[in-house]
């Protein structure tokens, strides 16, 4: 909520409840408060743009209005002057709205005034907290040797979009766009209603387009980061900014007609297409072939990062011998299977997720982190228990395993930022995340730094130290 938002809402909800309490009180100072009301809502919208939020500001300054002047001695004499008649004293008792009913109703206005800023029209994001300012670009790609296997179109190609996060030391007057598809949205963007994002393109990102990456190295290590099941790209802001802060090159990808909403190359948007197969009530099998594309799709993008007609600004200023893997869900799953099958891959990197397929049986040639939500918090479930086990103990490489207290499967997305701070609160009461997205990513980010450096060319980070850092923070290096 912006300055002017907040001042609004509030002399709206203010003005309601003394109008419902002291109506002949509030009709003195009417022409003056509310002529500044008008001209207050009016340079909100004007500067602001319509938040539906609003709304019942609006109406509570209407309702208000209405009921000062009805009760104001002067309205009451004027209604009694336009009377030309008066109904019989039966009529009037049959018809009479009781007293109390009008002050209720606005006084009640006023109260779902304060409701909708409850999910705030802007989101506020973190500021990263690295060294480096965050540079931003785009890369809308086409793998023309795999064809989509989701849409009935055999001619259709398959599509692996890439917004890239970087460190430089410049700024410039534009940003990207939070997400995708903003002004085609569909009706729910991972169980939430597409209508309140609507303005989610004021969101600041922290990050500037149109700048040049960071001149203080030739070459920048890489960090692929695919997202949890079904969740944009955008949703993890806040993490890979931070983590581009501090030294790092990192890829989000969206993975089209799984991920809510992504554009694709063509200007078009693509939206969730499940062919969930016949006998596959756990999804299992859905998955596990859903992880092959993902695969596919990670190994296309290191693919991409040595053609400087692909890269844009970064074209030959990435380190391609040193690459990791990581992700968050079902994105952590599919880094581990990326890393498994590709040797240009150095490090890999779990961030909450249930392995799919035979990963839990491989033997990882890289170092490996898993990065973990409080277990009593999230509840983890056997699968995922039992298949990181499994996986950690073919390891040939070695890793760390952390798990990070009061802190919720969602707590490493921008999600819960996208309710007020009171509401945040409240729902951690029921399903967990007290530390909140913010510390839990500064933890998180401070353990990917120091684990990700050795393995991508640089001093290797004292983990354990990194971890310690932080209070609550259990785990350590895997035996």
């Amino acid at each position: 909520m912006s300055i002017i938002d907040g001042v609004i809402a509030a002399t709206a909800i203010l003005f309601a409840m003394a109008a419902a309490v002291f109506p002949r009180h509030v009709a003195r100072a009417m022409p003056v408060v509310l002529p500044l009301l008008v001209v207050g809502c009016l340079v909100q919208f004007l500067l602001e743009n319509f938040y539906w939020q609003m709304v019942p500001s609006y109406l509570a300054i209407v309702a208000a209005t209405l009921l000062v002047f009805s009760r104001s001695r002067r309205s009451t004499a004027i209604l009694r002057e336009l009377a030309i008649t008066e109904p019989p004293p039966a009529e009037r008792t049959k018809h009479r709205i009781p007293a109390f009913v009008a002050p209720m109703a606005v006084g009640l206005l006023a109260v779902l005034a304060i409701v909708p800023w409850s999910v705030p029209p802007v989101p506020t994001l973190p500021e990263p907290s690295g060294r480096y300012r965050v540079g931003s670009d785009i890369f809308r790609w086409v793998d023309q040797q795999r064809p989509e296997t989701a849409t009935n179109s055999t001619a259709d190609r398959r599509n692996v979009i890439v917004q890239a996060w970087y460190p430089t030391e410049f700024t410039s007057a534009r940003q990207w766009v939070y997400i995708d598809g903003l002004d085609r949205l569909p009706s729910r963007v991972t169980r939430i209603p597409g209508f309140l994002m609507s303005n989610y393109g004021r969101i600041d990102t922290h990050a500037f387009a149109d700048v040049p990456i960071s001149a203080e190295r030739a070459r920048w290590p890489v960090v692929l980061f695919s997202p949890g099941y079904g969740a944009p790209r955008a949703f993890y802001t806040g993490l890979v900014s931070d983590l581009a802060s501090r030294g790092f090159v990192v890829l989000t990808i969206d993975h089209p007609y799984e991920v809510a909403v992504t554009e694709l190359a063509d200007g078009s948007v693509a939206t969730p297409i499940e062919n969930f197969p016949d006998n596959d009530a756990d999804g299992e099998r859905y998955m596990t072939g859903q992880l092959e594309v993902r695969r596919g799709d990670l190994r296309f993008v290191v693919d991409q990062l040595d053609r400087p007609e692909a890269m844009g600004v970064l074209a030959g200023r990435l380190d391609t011998d040193h690459i990791a893997a990581i992700g968050h869900s079902f994105g952590g799953a599919s880094a581990v299977a990326a890393a498994a099958d590709d040797p240009r891959i150095k490090a890999a990197v779990n961030i909450d997720g249930t392995l799919y397929g035979d990963l839990s049986n491989r033997a990882l040639p890289q170092p490996f982190l898993l990065l973990e939500s409080d277990h009593a918090e999230t509840g983890h479930s056997t699968n995922y228990l039992d298949r990181n086990r499994d996986l950690i103990q073919h390891l040939r490489a070695g890793g760390f395993r952390y798990e990070i207290a009061e802190a919720n499967h969602f707590s490493f997305t921008d999600v819960p930022l996208f309710l007020a701070t009171p509401v945040r609160f409240a729902v951690a009461q029921f399903i967990g995340g007290e530390r909140g997205p913010v510390d839990t990513q500064r933890a998180a980010n401070d353990i990917l730094a120091a684990f990700l450096q050795g393995p991508l060319g640089g001093t290797p980070g004292d983990v354990p130290a990194a971890a310690a850092h932080h209070a609550d923070i259990r785990g350590g290096p895997i035996a």
